[in-house]
């Protein structure tokens, strides 16, 4: 998989290097780039923004720089997805991750001021994605979050596959509590059914901490949620 970032501060995606994120490219599971939009400013000034038309405050991305950056990139010819981080796009969720982890070439369009000119969202961008019901500074900050939400549902990118299958969303509810040593910190023990040994009442224990949590914190999921057989009946 290749990931092209188009961005105006390349800078911002060192973190990209660390982690998870560091090793899946040390691995050879994909490929990230920025691709610095003023490479492609329309004088020598290197501009790639101007005055909204109509008068509004605050500056717009022009379509003329960004249409050559995401074409340099070559995601169409790839059969790839051009994506702009906005947050007037679709909220991302785990299920839209897992879709783009399948993708073998994605091109993230980071935003800034009063976004990018509405022409080139018509013409190049496949999917507008939001990371959430607020507004950030730019697009760099969701770019990242996009890409370490994918990056990881690649086979290979973590330790243990199996502990992907059991994060929140990954089943449609949230994740039950985790504990580890000691045994006994600050007066508050790890409740006994974990040290039983007993796979069984484990895995019951979970599922009704799942669902209790999900329910606690996100009752909007619970009550959408049809339970499978693997979380069985309400």
């Amino acid at each position: 998989m290749i990931i092209d970032c188009i961005t105006i501060f390349p800078e911002m995606f060192a973190p990209m290097k660390s982690s998870i994120m560091g090793r899946a490219q040390a691995k050879g599971l994909f490929e990230f780039n920025t691709v610095y939009l003023r490479d492609f400013a329309i004088n020598d000034y290197g501009q790639v923004d101007d005055v909204p038309y109509g008068g509004e405050p605050g500056m717009v991305l022009r379509p003329e720089p960004l249409a050559k950056a995401i074409r340099s990139t070559g995601v169409k010819e790839d059969g790839g997805k051009v994506i702009y981080l906005t947050a007037d796009g679709v909220p991302l969720t785990h299920a839209i991750a897992q879709e783009l982890s399948k993708e073998n070439h994605l091109v993230l369009v980071c935003g800034h001021y009063k976004g990018i000119d509405e022409r080139i969202r018509q013409s190049e961008v496949d999917m507008e994605i939001s990371i959430g019901d607020f507004v950030v500074s730019g697009g760099e900050l969701p770019a990242m979050i996009l890409t370490d939400a994918v990056v990881r549902l690649v086979d290979g990118a973590l330790g243990h596959k199996e502990s992907g299958e059991t994060d929140s969303f990954a089943q449609g509810v949230l994740g039950w509590p985790v504990y580890t040593r000691p045994e006994e910190f600050e007066g508050k023990k790890v409740p006994e059914v974990l040290l039983s040994g007993h796979h069984k009442n484990i895995s019951e224990w979970r599922r009704q901490e799942s669902l209790k949590r999900t329910q606690e914190r996100r009752p909007d999921i619970f009550e959408k949620l049809k339970i499978n057989t693997k979380f069985g009946d309400k």
